[in-house]
């Protein structure tokens, strides 16, 4: 069976800012299906989100994620372990297929469908086809040009991810929270 394949989203948190990107292309098989997707959003002016995987089923993990910060007063870690523990038991969204990080100015996080909620280290949170070049590069970034923006980081690590990885593309769009 053919299946969809796209994404690198990448979020930098750097000097009480949070930036954070993805590229546009969706694949299907191995064809590019879409070369424009928007994969970021920001909520409530002070959160932004990424994801990869299904775009229906990020788009439920999204709203899922939503109700649960309306729940705890804004509380973005309390909301995304509390999504994450549902979406591990609940029989529906048990099925959905999607990764996604949840960031503010001070802390980035990724929540996966196995009920995981992770604080990466570096304030650097990275998924998709070709989240492992785009977080590499931040990484050499952060370490060696400690004068580049988080905004500037995301950006030049997606790029340098795009050029290695098939399933990524130059077309970005990023959100930045200051």
């Amino acid at each position: 069976m053919t299946k969809f394949r796209s994404t690198t989203v990448l979020a930098v948190v750097k000097d009480g800012k949070v930036a954070i990107g993805a590229d546009g292309q969706a694949t299907f098989g191995n064809t590019v299906a879409k070369s424009n997707v928007r994969k970021v959003r920001r909520l409530n002016n002070n959160i932004a989100i990424g994801f990869a995987g299904s775009t229906a089923d990020a788009f439920t993990l999204m709203e899922r994620f939503e109700e649960k910060l309306a729940a705890f007063s804004s509380n973005m870690k309390r909301a995304a372990i509390e999504l994450a523990k549902d979406w591990r038991t609940d029989r529906y969204l048990r099925k959905l297929e999607a990764m996604m990080i949840v960031a503010n100015k001070e802390e980035v996080l990724i929540i996966s469908g196995t009920g995981d909620v992770i604080e990466p280290d570096h304030q650097i949170a990275s998924i998709g086809s070709g989240s492992m070049y785009a977080q590499a590069a931040a990484l050499s970034m952060m370490k060696h040009a400690p004068h580049l923006s988080a905004e500037e980081i995301v950006r030049e690590g997606l790029n340098i991810a795009a050029d290695i990885c098939i399933y990524t593309n130059h077309n970005l769009v990023l959100e930045v929270l200051e």
